[in-house]
């Protein structure tokens, strides 16, 4: 079931992300043409396409992450006997786990600041805590699927422990 509610999580951002991007293609060309043909650009298209991006650097991460599409340099581990290939899994999950533990604290403390001083955005006026926001529930996404995929490695779970074989990378381990 919690794998199934990942999976969602991880298709509905897809979908929005890739709605959001083609909404900043539309306003980047739409701004080229104001900008070229009218002389006349939309106030704040750049802040817009800026927070788009950052949008889907972190919560594409998310994605990222659940698919196990991550860069990793696993040469020498995949040499390793069995349990130490599983003794390496463990440890990289709460490595990223940790970390963004670590992230996601500091990142819901400052959106907690950018909402109470309600800070926007100098042109178009987007309440930064949005884009902040972002980060910080990429990063909670991220520590949750890090910990949920620990859990099931520690409980033995097969399709986890096949995850850390040579050959499985990407949506298929999961």
């Amino acid at each position: 079931m919690i794998n199934t509610l990942f999976h969602a999580v991880s298709r509905w951002i897809e979908r929005l992300l890739a709605w959001a991007f083609i909404g900043a293609v539309v306003l980047n060309f739409a701004n080229v043409l104001g900008r070229y043909c009218l002389g006349q650009s939309i106030t704040g298209a750049d802040e817009v396409q800026i927070y788009v991006m950052v949008c889907m650097a972190f919560l594409g991460a998310v994605t990222v992450t659940w698919r196990r599409m991550h860069l990793r340099m696993d040469v020498l581990a995949q040499m390793l006997p069995p349990e130490a290939r599983r003794m390496l899994g463990v440890c990289e999950r709460l490595i990223v786990a940790g970390l963004s533990c670590f992230v996601l604290v500091f990142s819901w403390k400052y959106v907690g600041q950018m909402l109470m001083l309600d800070r926007r955005s100098d042109n178009a006026g987007i309440p930064m805590w949005i884009p902040h926001g972002a980060v910080a529930l990429g990063f909670t996404l991220i520590a949750l699927i890090s910990l949920w995929r620990l859990v099931l490695l520690l409980t033995g779970d097969p399709a986890e422990r096949a995850a850390d074989l040579p050959g499985t990378t990407g949506a298929n381990a999961s």
